[in-house]
């Protein structure tokens, strides 16, 4: 039951007194004071006290200050009955106890929540990080794959042209060799014209002249035609050899990438954030189609290779057969032509030799001025690569830019490079000029056998002589 105090009149007089020592509780009195039940309803987990049956109710109490001037002399009464009861103050311990308690065990199953998220974030990062190097580390095996190939097939490639370049050379050589042995066919029949009465017959020599001149004609558009055929294959084959090369550039810069990407890690240096990088898509290929483009430049090199081959075995066989025809009909011509003079034959024997030897030697002086060539254009490589080495020494910050013994050496090695290739190019020169002299001195041995040939027409038996100077031999050599 609550608990009610009499109300006892207290005089004004009264509320002025106060405590001595204590200035803030009155001396004596109290004052009525108006109880509020305490809810019936449990407000913690512990048991009420069974001895007494009791729930304590709590009480509303009084402004002591203003209580204590409006009744002093109630306020130490007052005062008394104003406290709580030590079941309240149990219930409300309990309560703090409960409150604790749940506050406790929310925050730490938060945490516990807290560290299961992170968990699973790192795994789940760590596995989508280990599957994308792994997948980045299959797309390095098959790009090195693919550079393989394409770097075997060029090479294969860049081979067959070469071949298919010498054979271009060898029909160009074939086609203006005929050149000469067609003019000595008209001019021998053009001097057996000059024969007068009755020798002037239409006998087997000059059938057979007359066949020579047809067959070196129809061999030479034939050789003319297969020519025109090579060039054709050399420009294809080049064409190819030049997307093998702008593919496995492209390839080598992706290997690149590639290999860059699959070594950055979480501590890597230049990590940074790039904002929507994930929204942009600038591929240009799938998996699929990537594959197909490189297996269709290959496939086509191999095809362009494949034709190369036939050509080239198809022009040494036409060659091979035109050189046998000619020497055929030389023979021919040559059994009806028996008797001829063989004053001039030694000197234009002698004249023929040196310019074999002449024609040889600018062969092998060309040979010299491509590889002369070839080797300056690869003296580029390491000059680009200290130039390279240079530059980028020069982004050295403040003080970490010296001339140190590396910036030393980069510069004597520039000097150096660039003091071999004028030596190469001052090299180069001179053989072009021998070069042109070469082919000054060959003119002038051709110059001077035509002159001797001439002289043996003015002969009794300048034909027979013509036929003698006939190069079979000096024109094809496989």
């Amino acid at each position: 039951m609550p608990h009610l105090e009499p109300y006892i009149p207290v005089r004004s007089g009264d509320c002025k007194k106060v405590h001595s020592l204590m200035p803030w509780r009155p001396n004596v009195g109290y004052e009525n004071v108006q109880l509020v039940p305490l809810s019936k309803k449990c407000v913690s987990s512990y048991a009420v006290d069974p001895t007494t049956g009791m729930s304590t109710e709590p009480l509303k109490f009084p402004n002591l200050v203003t209580g204590f001037q409006r009744n002093p002399v109630h306020a130490s009464h007052s005062a008394l009955h104003t406290r709580f009861t030590p079941n309240e103050w149990f219930q409300k311990q309990i309560k703090f106890y409960n409150e604790a308690d749940a506050n406790t065990y929310y925050s730490e199953r938060m945490r516990n929540d807290a560290i299961k998220i992170i968990r699973a974030a790192d795994e789940k990062i760590q596995n989508a990080q280990y599957d994308t190097g792994r997948r980045l580390g299959e797309r390095i095996t098959d790009v090195t794959f693919w550079r393989n190939e394409i770097a075997s097939e060029l090479e294969r490639l860049i081979h067959e042209c070469e071949r298919l370049q010498d054979c271009r050379a060898v029909l160009e050589k074939a086609v203006h060799d005929i050149e000469g042995p067609l003019h000595i066919a008209e001019e021998c029949l053009y001097h057996r014209e000059a024969r007068k009465g009755t020798e002037l017959v239409h006998d087997d020599s000059e059938k057979s002249l007359l066949a020579e001149v047809s067959n070196l004609r129809s061999s030479q558009q034939k050789l003319e035609a297969c020519l025109d055929r090579c060039k054709d294959q050399l420009r294809n084959c080049r064409a190819s050899q030049n997307q093998l090369e702008l593919d496995m550039k492209n390839k080598e810069s992706t290997l690149g990438i590639d290999t860059l990407c699959h070594q950055l890690n979480n501590y890597s240096h230049g990590i940074q954030y790039y904002s929507g990088i994930e929204k942009f898509d600038p591929c240009v290929s799938e998996q699929e189609t990537w594959a197909d483009a490189a297996n269709r430049i290959v496939q086509k090199s191999q095809s362009e290779r494949a034709k190369s081959v036939q050509i080239r075995t198809e022009s040494e066989a036409l060659i091979n057969r035109v050189s046998r025809d000619m020497w055929e009909s030389w023979t021919t011509t040559n059994g009806a032509l028996a008797r001829r003079s063989s004053e001039m034959l030694e000197a234009k024997s002698q004249l023929q030799q040196h310019l074999h030897r002449v024609q040889q030697e600018i062969f092998d002086v060309e040979k010299n001025l491509e590889f002369l060539r070839k080797a300056i254009a690869d003296k580029s490589y390491a000059l680009r690569v200290a130039h390279t080495r240079l530059e980028a020494r020069m982004h050295r910050p403040e003080l970490e830019l010296c001339r140190d013994y590396a910036h030393v050496s980069l510069q004597k090695e520039i000097e150096d490079i660039n003091h071999q290739v004028e030596k190469m190019h001052k090299m180069l020169k001179e053989i072009e000029c021998q070069h042109q002299r070469l082919l000054r001195t060959r003119n002038a041995l051709e110059h001077d056998l035509a002159l001797k040939i001439d002289a043996m027409y003015i002969d009794k038996e300048k034909v027979g002589g013509l036929r003698r100077a006939y190069p079979v031999n000096a024109l094809f050599r496989f």
